[in-house]
């Protein structure tokens, strides 16, 4: 009997490339649906696939359980697994796979459009000129202001490697302190990200969600940067206190907040950073270059194959073994 899948990230099922070729020769019975999907919307799809490939879609405790006892491999499209219950599938014996090493340059040419969309009020300027105006905006350069980095993995590296091309004092914040890389590059280091915030220009987070990150930037944290700084934010939506960015933003605080994430994605039509003029916001595309979509999707997709033929993935998140014994 074929293999069930259900695949609900986007991104794979809209990009051609090797991806959808390694799919077709594994000969497998795929349903797809259009992700991310919350708990009840997984909970009415789950129960009758042998494997998942996800996004970022709600596996909590109940669908995990629901899923069962059929699932047998639940393999995450991107590194994150913040939306998914790691300890449930762990408990219930359900080998989590991810993707890591595929997106940091991806990500980080994204953060430097929104630094540069900011400092030169880009998008403003398009709408003045798309009216057949010609007011000129005066912007800002990028060059030897101070960027603080939270978080130096893959992807905080790739952005310090680029904003020191660009000409920029870097300040660094990691428990795990790559000390070879920070004196290759000049990244001055601080033990806290307290002690980051009163003296950089622009803030860029690279950070996992946990409880200690959530809210991280909050109304106290805010309130200690310098006056005007920018905020950008590649990571996870719920790391930046949304009430308190747009309070922050509102006043002159924060001078800007680029942002490719929320709180709520996708967000209601309301939500209080899309009425501010100072956030620039994209919709989780950091990640989604046809280069990068590629390279994950293979990587997604070659994890289940190889676990269904019994196998060691390519990278798992869980100690769940694999190969029953």
């Amino acid at each position: 009997m074929n293999k069930r899948i259900l695949i609900t990230t986007t991104s794979l099922q809209d990009t051609p490339g090797a991806h959808q070729d390694l799919i077709r020769e594994c000969g497998w019975e795929v349903h797809y649906a259009r992700g991310p999907l919350n708990e009840a919307q997984i909970l009415a799809l789950v129960g009758d696939f042998d494997g998942i490939i996800c996004g970022d879609d709600n596996f909590t405790r109940a669908v995990l359980q629901k899923a069962l006892p059929r699932l047998k491999f639940l393999s995450k499209y991107g590194i994150g697994v913040d939306k998914i219950d790691v300890d449930a599938a762990t408990e219930l014996g359900i080998p989590l796979f991810f993707t890591p090493g595929v997106n940091h340059t991806t990500v980080a040419e994204h953060v430097f459009a929104l630094l540069l969309a900011m400092n030169r009020q880009l998008i403003e300027c398009v709408e003045i000129t798309r009216n057949c105006k010609w007011k000129r905006p005066t912007g800002h350069e990028i060059m030897d202001k101070t960027l603080g980095i939270i978080g130096l993995g893959r992807i905080g590296k790739e952005v310090a490697i680029r904003a020191k091309a660009f000409g920029m004092n870097l300040v660094g914040f990691d428990v795990y302190w790559p000390q070879e890389f920070a004196d290759q590059y000049g990244i001055q280091r601080v033990n806290t990200v307290e002690e980051m915030l009163p003296i950089v220009d622009v803030l860029t987070l690279h950070c996992n969600l946990t409880e200690e990150t959530r809210d991280m930037l909050n109304t106290e944290t805010l309130a200690k940067m310098k006056d005007g700084a920018l905020v950008i934010n590649c990571a996870r939506g719920e790391v930046v206190n949304t009430t308190a960015m747009v309070n922050a933003l509102n006043s002159g605080k924060i001078g800007g907040y680029g942002t490719d994430v929320l709180d709520e994605e996708p967000p209601r039509e309301n939500h209080p950073l899309l009425l501010s003029k100072k956030c620039i916001c994209t919709p989780h595309i950091g990640s989604r270059t046809y280069e990068s979509v590629v390279r994950q999707a293979t990587k997604a997709v070659t994890n289940l194959k190889l676990a269904f033929e019994g196998k060691e993935p390519l990278a798992q998140i869980n100690k769940v073994p694999v190969v029953k014994k």
